[in-house]
């Protein structure tokens, strides 16, 4: 309800706060009124002027204090993952215009021989824009346009944990996770690509991008009690967790939430 549509072709591809639908109501070169909500106008068709006018747009709102400094990373616009992207929008403004955005989250983990389980995770360094200084998942990050899934988590493990290729091509992919998160930067329509990576014994993770603070590795039941009893995790990598945990049988069926995460994980 707080939220107006963007569209794109006659489909909702975003959500904005009714602030930024009367400041993209100023650029009628750009946008105008569709049933309630905001398009593209006539003249605005196909992925190369669309970019161009929304790189624009965002410019001119981030030089006016009215949207966050662009990321410098752009991330595809599209209906669903795969089809061909409407068109491509800074990482940085992907919330304010409740754009879907999709990403990979690696569980990094050890099991012993007795079948116990031992998990790396992360801490965010306290400069990140984004939930400073809380816990995340080992890998994670977002999926940016013109990469494959499996180049993406190469690429964020030699980043974020200084995983070679070789072993980091190794990751499992176990499903996908989708939530919708009201956020003070607008909404989050997103979906996660999980995966499982199975890690040697002696394996020790080092961030080399400086986004990661520390890395602790943890039994899977001291993880476990953090998700169940505190925020510290940043909000979405709880939701791997849990998965993580059900997947592999550390949350069981007798639980008593356990159907309902089940269902609350793919929304």
């Amino acid at each position: 309800a707080p939220f107006r549509p963007f569209r794109v072709d006659g489909v909702t591809i975003g959500h904005v706060r009714p602030a930024l639908a009367a400041e993209m109501s100023n650029y009628s070169e750009v946008f105008m009124e569709s049933k309630g909500g905001l398009t593209f106008t006539e003249k605005l068709t196909g992925f190369e002027s669309r970019s161009l006018a929304m790189t624009r747009v965002v410019a001119d709102l981030v030089e006016n204090g009215l949207l966050p400094p662009v990321r410098g990373e752009l991330y595809p616009v599209a209906t669903t993952f795969s089809d061909d992207p409407l068109f491509q929008l800074d990482r940085g403004a992907i919330a304010a215009f409740g754009i879907r955005a999709f990403g990979v989250h690696v569980n990094g983990f050890i099991r012993h021989p007795d079948g116990a389980i031992d998990m790396w995770i992360a801490r965010r360094a306290e400069d990140r824009m984004a939930y400073p200084g809380m816990l995340d998942n080992m890998v994670a990050g977002g999926q940016p346009i013109g990469i494959g899934l499996i180049e993406n988590i190469i690429k964020e493990c030699a980043e974020e944990a200084d995983i070679p290729a070789k072993l980091a091509a190794r990751a499992l992919p176990t499903g996908a996770i989708s939530y919708t998160h009201e956020a003070a930067d607008g909404l989050k329509p997103d979906i996660m690509f999980c995966y499982d990576l199975a890690l040697p014994e002696d394996f020790v993770p080092r961030n080399t991008d400086g986004e990661v603070a520390a890395f602790y590795r943890l039994s899977i039941g001291e993880v476990a009690k953090i998700v169940e009893s505190s925020l510290e995790f940043k909000f979405n990598c709880n939701l791997v967790i849990i998965d993580f945990l059900i997947r592999h049988g550390f949350l069981p069926p007798e639980h008593p939430d356990y159907l309902r995460l089940i269902k609350g994980l793919r929304q």
